[in-house]
Order: C-alpha cells, then sequence, then structure tokens
C-alpha cells in the first residue's frame, strides 16, 4: 500500500470525524426512538387499542433510523482508519440509501400533511371518548400526554379535563387551546420544515462524500473496478 499524500490524510481524519459524529447522532437518535417505545409515559400511546399508525410508525422509523446511522458510522470511521476500500464502498452504498430515505420522507411529509392532521385529530378524539365511557387510566396516561406535550386541553378546550391539563395561571387560565386546533397548528406550521429538513440533510449528507471517498488514489482504482465485481464479492 503506498504512502498517502498530505491531502489524503487530511481526507482520512476528516472522514473518520465525520462519521464519528455520524455514529454519535445515531446512538441519540436510537436512545429517542428506544425511550419512545418503552418509556412508561408514552409507550401508552402505543399499548392503546386504534392508536394512530403516524405515531406508531414514526417510533419505529427513529429506531430503525439510529441503527442504520450507528452502522454507517461504524462502516466510515472503520473504513478510514484501516483504508479499506471495501467498507468505504459499503459506507457509500449505505449512504445513497439514507439519502433516498430521507429525501422519500421530505417529500412524503408535504404530500400527506392533511390526512396525517386528520388522523391524529381522529384518534385523539376517539382515545377521548372511550375514556370518557371507560375512565381507563392508559386512555387518561395518553390523553395527559398530548395536552401536555401540545398545551391543550380537551376537544373543545375544557370538557372536565382539568385535571389532565397543563396548569395556567393569571390571565392565560382565560383562554384555553382544545387539541384538534392545537394539532392542526402543529402540523401546518412546522410540516413544511420537517420536511425541507429531511430533504436537506439528505442532499447536505449525500453531497461532499463522493467527493472526499475519489480523492483517494486507492479508491479510485477500487471503484474503477467495481464493474468486474458482483455482489458476493462486494461483501
Amino acid at each position: 500500500m503506498t504512502a498517502l499524500s498530505s491531502w489524503e490524510l487530511c481526507v482520512k481524519y476528516a472522514l473518520f470525524i465525520f462519521n464519528f459524529i455520524c455514529w454519535l447522532a445515531g446512538s441519540g437518535v436510537l436512545a429517542v426512538g428506544l425511550w419512545l417505545r418503552f418509556d412508561s409515559r408514552t409507550s401508552g400511546l402505543m399499548d392503546v387499542q386504534d392508536s394512530p399508525s403516524v405515531f406508531v410508525t414514526g417510533v419505529y422509523i427513529l429506531i430503525a433510523a439510529g441503527a442504520l446511522m450507528m452502522i454507517v458510522g461504524f462502516l466510515g470511521c472503520c473504513g478510514a482508519i484501516k483504508e479499506s476500500p471495501c467498507m468505504l464502498g459499503l459506507f457509500f452504498v449505505c449512504l445513497l440509501l439514507i439519502f433516498a430515505v430521507e429525501v422519500a420522507a421530505g417529500i412524503w411529509g408535504f404530500a400527506n400533511r392533511d390526512r396525517v392532521v386528520e388522523e391524529f385529530t381522529e384518534f385523539y378524539k376517539q382515545t377521548f371518548s372511550n375514556y370518557k365511557s371507560t375512565g381507563q387510566e392508559a386512555l387518561k396516561e395518553a390523553l395527559r400526554i398530548i395536552h401536555f406535550g401540545l398545551n391543550c386541553c380537551g376537544p373543545t378546550g375544557t370538557e372536565g379535563t382539568r385535571d389532565m391539563c397543563p396548569k395556567k395561571e393569571g390571565m392565560d387560565i382565560l383562554v384555553t387551546t382544545s387539541c384538534p386546533s392545537a394539532i392542526d397548528e402543529m402540523f401546518n406550521n412546522r410540516q413544511h420544515i420537517i420536511g425541507g429538513v429531511g430533504i436537506g440533510v439528505g442532499v447536505i449528507t449525500v453531497r461532499p462524500e463522493p467527493e472526499l471517498l475519489m480523492k483517494s488514489s486507492e479508491l479510485k482504482e477500487w471503484f474503477g473496478e467495481m464493474g468486474e465485481l458482483d455482489v458476493c464479492t462486494l461483501i
């Protein structure tokens, strides 16, 4: 193996640092996903009958995304330090997959905003109705999570739910936002930001990596031979 030039050494350690940060970020995302799934205050939302598929799907996407980011970060770190073309090649393939998923998620967020709002609102109303008729503690906890998370109270703003709503003081007690209005406001005000961030992060993530990878003469040679390799050889 030929000695790396000063520029290639800079690329090597920049790639390592970038992917170590990616690995740490993946650990954080995975931790948040697992916390939402198993924490007693939020797992109730997933255990409730007719729980919103958007929330449930979102939690599992966080877990999967965190795990994938950790794998990508590991491949990038080890590939950079060991100067392994195979590991860096796998890293690049995974990066392209992440790019595709992030852009798709951003586009999906734009296209399905109204559906998400409608589904979550319907879930809230159904949960509230079921709690009023059964008084189940799990339903009460799910409503409490929504009330405190969105700073709202009940389907109309009060309706005998004060014990499950955020406490207010002074003049604020006269103005109480209903949860359907809070849900609609949250998604309408922030969905375009979430979608834009998903697309933007995908583009930013994948944009510098091919240039960094192709700076290495060894990787140039390896990528040049990619057409002669099958999938089994790559793995």
